[in-house]
């Protein structure tokens, strides 16, 4: 059984649950996707698919990835990415439909995705750090101060948090509720945020390490008086 599709962030909304409590959700419209290659473990070391999202531009391949779609029976697609396999589960083959009806609404997941990119920022963004005094003369306002001794060592020692390239990495969140799901748009519902912009490609899996949800115990109001 394959353990994840890929998606494409929409937006964020929100839904009223059955007990009129209002939660923020992340929309992903996820698939549909196709199976391209089926590596096993006998071939390849280990058990996997690789999937490509279908969109409605084709996209034009060179020759010798017009003929890794052939061999498939699908057609090409830009977006491609390799999920695991849930043991125990039914055979795939290569030219199988993959859809959100993978996932089941409650259920927990993992969001694999890339952070929006912010450029060169400094220490401060970067790393939240406080600065020194914004008065007149200060001359030390949004510098990172000491990055290491002169004798020794006489470098700046790695892991160093410094100014540099922020954003634009990949991103994992674990463990988020799917709210809802509608199938005939190909649309999951999860609750929270993930990694991002609008049309951003994410990946979702099913959670690895799945938390128990919990449910929130309300307790009956003590009324004042006699007892």
């Amino acid at each position: 059984m394959v353990n994840g599709i890929i998606g494409k962030k929409v937006g964020m909304t929100q839904v009223f649950g059955a007990d009129g409590v209002v939660a923020p959700v992340t929309v992903l419209k996820a698939g549909p996707c196709v199976i391209a290659q089926v590596k096993t473990a006998g071939t390849d070391g280990y058990e996997s698919v690789q999937l490509g999202l279908v969109e409605a531009k084709p996209k034009k391949e060179n020759k010798p990835s017009q003929g890794h779609f052939k061999k498939a029976g699908v057609p090409a697609t830009r977006v491609r990415r390799e999920v695991t396999l849930k043991a125990g589960g039914d055979a795939v083959k290569a030219g199988d439909q993959v859809n959100a009806s993978i996932f089941a609404e409650g259920e927990r997941v993992d969001v694999i995705g890339t952070s929006r990119g912010k450029g060169f920022q400094g220490v401060v963004k970067r790393h939240h750090f406080a600065g020194g005094r914004m008065s007149h003369g200060s001359m030390f306002h949004r510098a990172p101060g000491s990055i290491g001794a002169s004798s020794y060592p006489s470098r700046v020692v790695k892991g160093m948090r410094m100014g540099g390239h922020m954003g634009n990495k990949q991103i994992t969140v674990r463990n988020l509720k799917i709210v809802r799901i509608d199938l005939e748009n190909n649309l999951v519902l999860i609750e929270g945020s993930v990694p991002g912009g609008p049309n951003a490609v994410v990946v979702i899996r099913k959670a690895i390490a799945a938390k128990p949800i919990r449910i929130a115990q309300v307790e009956p109001v003590k009324k004042k008086g006699k007892k």
